[in-house]
């Protein structure tokens, strides 16, 4: 299995994308350690991992909280030894739909601030521990591209660029710990859009302009994050990994 051994934590593994990931990560032999602010929500991922024979841990966690974050991965190397694999899929409370122009500084600023904070605290209490470890992965989700053709995406592709950002700073000053900080590049994934904007339109759109004729779903994301987590990846950091079926050429 490419992750037999490995202690993974995933921030906001209740969602949609977080269950995708940590089920794919304990197929691959991995333990992995939910984190987020709502038991319910990781309960209902970790049960099924742990009913198929895997290891799966919950934990109340705020990842906009740096001393929560920090207690929590000092415990989990406390309690299990090591934290290998560290991807924050928390949601940002980013609004879409509504143009730049007509936005409120609050929703425009919310997911910028949100993706950013979270993305630095959760990557910082990880690094530390990787580097006293000489080795581990930081993976992050979204990637930069550019802009969806009409539609108002507001603030969060401007997140996503400046998270990539973050991904090549910390690269650059975690390498030669053995540490990597790889990206996946989304270009939306289909059966992930919140209900509240999903609509057939934004999903044909999606959908046309890829190169496959057909978008990433869930179970994509969770396969290549294992890939990209596992040792078989050993030589890809500082890079994101393209997953949006052509849609964004790189």
């Amino acid at each position: 299995m490419l992750l037999d051994g490995k202690n993974a934590v995933l921030y906001g593994g209740g969602g949609n994308v977080g269950g995708a990931v940590a089920r794919a990560f304990a197929r691959e032999g991995a333990a992995v350690h939910l984190a987020g602010r709502t038991l319910a929500t990781l309960e209902r991922v970790s049960g099924p991992i742990r009913d198929a024979g895997g290891t799966a841990t919950v934990a109340e966690v705020d990842a906009l909280d740096e001393a929560s974050v920090d207690a929590h991965a000092g415990a989990l190397v406390r309690d299990h030894g090591s934290l290998d694999i560290s991807m924050n899929l928390i949601s940002t409370g980013d609004v879409q739909g509504t143009p730049l122009v007509e936005m409120a500084l609050a929703d425009f600023e919310r997911p910028i601030h949100n993706a950013m904070r979270s993305t630095f605290i959760t990557a910082r209490a990880a690094g530390r521990h990787m580097i006293r470890q000489g080795a581990g992965v930081i993976l992050m989700f979204g990637g930069e591209g550019d802009p969806i053709r009409d539609y108002n995406i507001g603030g969060f592709q401007i997140s996503l660029t400046a998270v990539e950002a973050l991904r090549k700073q910390l690269a650059s000053e975690l390498g030669s710990h053995g540490i990597r900080v790889v990206s996946l590049l989304t270009g939306g994934v289909i059966d992930a859009i919140p209900d509240d904007i999903a609509n057939d339109a934004l999903v044909e759109s999606l959908v046309a302009s890829t190169l496959l004729g057909r978008g990433a779903q869930l179970e994509d994301v969770g396969t290549v994050a294992a890939f990209a987590a596992s040792d078989h990846a050993r030589t890809i950091t500082a890079s994101a990994i393209n997953i949006t079926c052509g849609a964004i050429i790189t």
